[in-house]
């Protein structure tokens, strides 16, 4: 395929995702203005999915059409833009307006087994970023059975009894008897695990990758472990021995949503190798005010409660003084830059060592540089401090010498 087709096939596969999202919209419209229609429940997952992923995938398969990547971005966007749009509709024509629409049972069916599709794409994805190959060939087992479980998964979801996920009360209208266990065993026991290896696949990529494929890796690894991080707070508060407040579970679906919207961005910018070296900044700040962040919460509320505390002890009212509040700001104003420091050099020590050990190495050769007068010493320490921060393959220095040596060597040479 030559660039200008694959340019062509991939931009309309991304409108046709791209239009399949915005008739979803609609019809979600549609739906909340009947107030006792059940609502679809992924409906934000799958705009921002159906939109982001085909167009990151479009641009990386015209200009790379080679990687498998790219297009694989492009059919996961599809797909989930399809069940989408499936499910908004029949919710419409079965549920808010009976029989306003044709073919709504159809619609329901398509959407019992479509989304079984960008699963499978997007675990062959994790096998096969950012090379488009596997990471080895002892790998092949897995893609093979991600394919042969897919199939057999679509079968029994298009067939399973019962109502349709995420869709209420709206039954398959194709179920048949002994479907629905197959179903229910490759959803909650295979899936899980097939992503787990693929997962797997990718941490075993990133032990032995150099280079940009390293760095290509990072850029996906980053939002994924936003992603994860987000899904924390929604597991906690599903165990009923712990009493969570709301805020808690807001900032759970704020990381969980901005990781999964940053997901098909970084990915873009990975293959597409564009400033790849920058995610070692953004996660080295990532780390440092994240635990600045949470030290500082912890102090400030910890500030708050011993104030309070003391000030009940002292004169016996349960009312909080504004003083708990004024004391605790002060105590965070006064241990934002220290704090600061301090963590951001225990993480260049534990996670940055090679660049920590370059900047003391540098900072020695500064300071002797204030001091020594031995030109000759002064270069075997250049450089030795250039081969030990920088690592080149070749280091050496060249001295222009002073302009009267210079003059009067050509002088005698001419003379």
């Amino acid at each position: 395929m030559n660039r200008r087709t694959a340019a062509w096939l991939a931009w309309s596969l991304c409108t046709l995702s791209l239009a399949l999202t915005a008739l979803s919209l609609l019809l979600l419209d549609l739906n909340l203005s009947h107030p006792n229609t059940h609502i679809y429940d992924f409906w934000l997952d799958n705009t921002l999915n159906g939109m982001l992923f085909p167009v990151v995938g479009a641009i990386v398969a015209s200009r790379r059409p080679e990687n498998p990547v790219g297009w694989l971005l492009c059919l996961f966007g599809l797909a989930v833009a399809m069940r989408h749009f499936s499910a908004e509709y029949a919710i419409y024509t079965l549920l808010a307006q009976p029989d306003s629409l044709p073919a709504g049972e159809a619609l329901a069916w398509i959407s019992s087994w479509v989304w079984v599709l960008f699963v499978g794409f997007f675990v062959l994805f994790l096998l096969l970023f950012p090379t488009g190959e596997l990471p080895s060939r002892r790998w092949r087992w897995l893609a093979r059975i991600t394919v042969a479980v897919v199939l057999v998964e679509m079968i029994s979801s298009a067939f399973s009894t019962g109502p349709v996920d995420a869709l209420g009360p709206i039954r398959n209208p194709l179920g048949i008897e002994g479907f629905s266990s197959v179903h229910e065993v490759i959803r909650s026991i295979i899936f899980p695990l097939l992503f787990a290896l693929a997962t797997l696949s990718v941490f075993m990529r990133l032990r032995r990758a150099t280079g940009v494929e390293r760095q290509q890796i990072k850029w996906f690894a980053y939002p994924a472990a936003v992603l994860v991080s987000g899904l924390i707070p929604g597991f906690i508060t599903l165990l009923e021995e712990v009493d969570t407040p709301l805020w808690f579970e807001w900032v759970g679906f704020a990381l969980y949503t901005a990781g999964g919207a940053a997901i098909p961005v970084c990915i873009g910018i990975a293959i597409l190798t564009y400033r790849l070296y920058e995610i070692d900044i953004i996660i080295n700040r990532t780390l440092v005010y994240g635990a600045l962040t949470a030290m500082l919460v912890v102090v400030y509320l910890g500030g708050v409660a011993t104030t309070q505390a003391i000030f009940r002890a002292l004169t016996g009212q349960q009312e909080q003084p504004q003083l708990a509040v004024v004391v605790s700001t002060l105590v965070i104003a006064a241990l934002f830059n220290p704090l600061r420091r301090r963590i951001q050099s225990f993480i260049d020590r534990r996670f940055y060592r090679s660049k920590y050990d370059a900047a003391k190495t540098l900072e020695a050769f500064s300071a002797k540089l204030r001091n020594d007068t031995d030109f000759d010493a002064l270069n075997e320490d250049l450089v030795g401090v250039v081969r030990e921060t920088m690592q080149p393959a070749h280091v050496s220095v060249w001295l222009r010498p002073p302009a009267g040596v210079g003059k009067d060597r050509r002088r005698g040479r001419t003379g």
